[in-house]
């Protein structure tokens, strides 16, 4: 239930949520968050992106003071006038997800598998290339036993046979959370992250730098991987009316699709009432 007066910090998803389908993010949305950012309130970039795509998110959430990235496990702080600080840095060791691929794909057949390795700007992902990725400009093929070599940010499966939320249903049935958190983004793929990695583990970490309590902050969100950060929060959770159906349960209030503004649309509401 949405609380009276203002949040203390307020936490967006990016893609889906504040970034329209044509990958743009409108001069509206960035006055409206430059606003909350005037009336006091820290700003959050919440999302899925990895750190090697930290310009790009920058770009699109120039109003951010804090970033969460690779769904929690890099956490950034932006605000300190010496230069972004990392708070966060958290990697899946290559031979846990060695075997957990082998468990997985044991159970549910052959999976497309890319990793995410690198934090260097536009590094690509290595893997299994599918013609379902949707940025193939950056992914580089590379064999299952070069990708398991090192630790990684995190990693991405599928089946030929499974939609992503069968998958992911199979995956958490024999993936322990203790192992990786498994979760997905609206991209086709589970995603596998360090154990203790979401969002609002992410989140906790700013809100507690700033002695905000979880109950004070508002956070937007379209997919499952917000999920975690819908739990978390208390002042209010705002799913897009583009949101996968377990979003739009989860949430308190629904606002408009990503392609409308719907993020900025509420805020400006919630600025001016």
């Amino acid at each position: 239930m949405t609380r009276p007066g203002l949040p203390k910090l307020i936490a967006t998803d990016l893609d889906g949520t504040l970034v329209r389908s044509d990958d743009t993010v409108s001069a509206y949305t960035h006055g409206v968050l430059d606003r909350v950012r005037a009336a006091g309130i820290p700003v959050v970039g919440a999302t899925g992106r990895g750190p090697r795509l930290t310009e790009l998110t920058r770009n699109d959430i120039r109003a951010a003071d804090f970033l969460v990235m690779a769904g929690g496990g890099r956490v950034v702080d932006q605000s300190d006038p010496a230069g972004p600080l990392v708070l966060r840095d958290e990697r899946l060791r290559g031979e846990v997800l060695a075997q957990l691929l082998t468990d997985l794909e044991a159970a549910v057949g052959p999976l497309t598998v890319m990793v995410e390795a690198s934090d260097e700007h536009d590094a690509p992902l290595w893997g299994d290339y599918h013609p379902s990725w949707p940025y193939p400009d950056r992914f580089e093929a590379r064999s299952r036993a070069e990708c398991l070599s090192c630790d990684v940010i995190k990693a991405f499966a599928r089946t030929a046979d499974h939609h992503v939320d069968d998958l992911l249903a199979a995956a958490r049935r024999i993936v322990p959370p203790e192992v990786a958190t498994l979760t997905q983004a609206g991209l086709g793929f589970v995603e596998i992250c360090p154990p203790g990695v979401d969002k609002a583990t992410g989140l906790s970490v700013i809100a507690e730098q700033l002695g905000v309590d979880p109950a004070d902050v508002l956070v937007f969100g379209d997919q499952p991987n917000d999920l975690p950060m819908f739990g978390w929060a208390g002042w209010a959770r705002v799913a897009v009316a583009n949101a996968h159906p377990e979003v739009r349960a989860a949430a308190d209030e629904i606002t408009l699709r990503n392609d409308d503004d719907g993020v900025a649309v509420y805020l400006d509401r919630l600025l001016s009432r």
